[in-house]
């Protein structure tokens, strides 16, 4: 079966050397990583040419409209660099998060830089964040692609499209 990739290109078949239970692991562990505030673990899950990316709607062009988030590499560091800190002022006093993650699906596979081909990546997120001025429960889909890269899995991509995307977005302060 063919999917459609999120720059609109059709999308291979699964890529061989993929193992579901490791890929799952992966995402859990990925997840774990961002709810504890690990950033130096979760930085190091990423490739260089990675992209991190959640759009203020369902939309597949963020060069045309706005993103919540649309980092590349450097940005990322640049992100976690402010959030290590413990002074960006969203995350003081820092906010207690915990996601579920479902719904796990082998999409197929794209080309990457390394000429190698990536696995893309389909899951259900809900995530509480409790702090200080309540409550407040994120969900969505997630697009991730990952790479096999010096022996290990490494997250190239992540798109995160909240189910309530097209209303107002409280504060983000936090890893979504």
């Amino acid at each position: 079966m063919t999917s459609t990739a999120e720059s609109g290109a059709a999308l291979g078949p699964v890529p061989d050397g993929f193992d579901r239970a490791e890929v799952e692991q992966f995402l859990y562990r990925e997840a774990r990583y961002a709810d504890e505030a690990d950033y130096d673990a979760w930085e190091a899950l990423w490739t260089d040419d990675a992209l991190y990316w959640v759009p203020v709607s369902s939309t597949d062009d963020p060069l045309r409209q706005m993103s919540v988030i649309y980092d590349n590499r450097s940005r990322i560091s640049t992100r976690l660099n402010q959030l290590r800190t413990g002074k960006r002022y969203a995350q003081a006093p820092k906010s207690n998060l915990r996601r579920l993650v479902s719904n796990i699906e082998f999409l197929g596979g794209t080309a990457n830089s390394d000429g190698g081909a990536d696995l893309e990546v389909g899951a259900n997120f809900l995530l509480l964040e409790s702090r200080a001025r309540g409550t407040h429960l994120w969900g969505g889909r997630v697009t991730y692609r990952l790479r096999h890269k010096d022996g290990a899995l490494r997250l190239a991509y992540k798109k995160v499209v909240l189910v309530d995307d097209d209303r107002p977005i409280p504060t983000m302060g936090f890893l979504i």
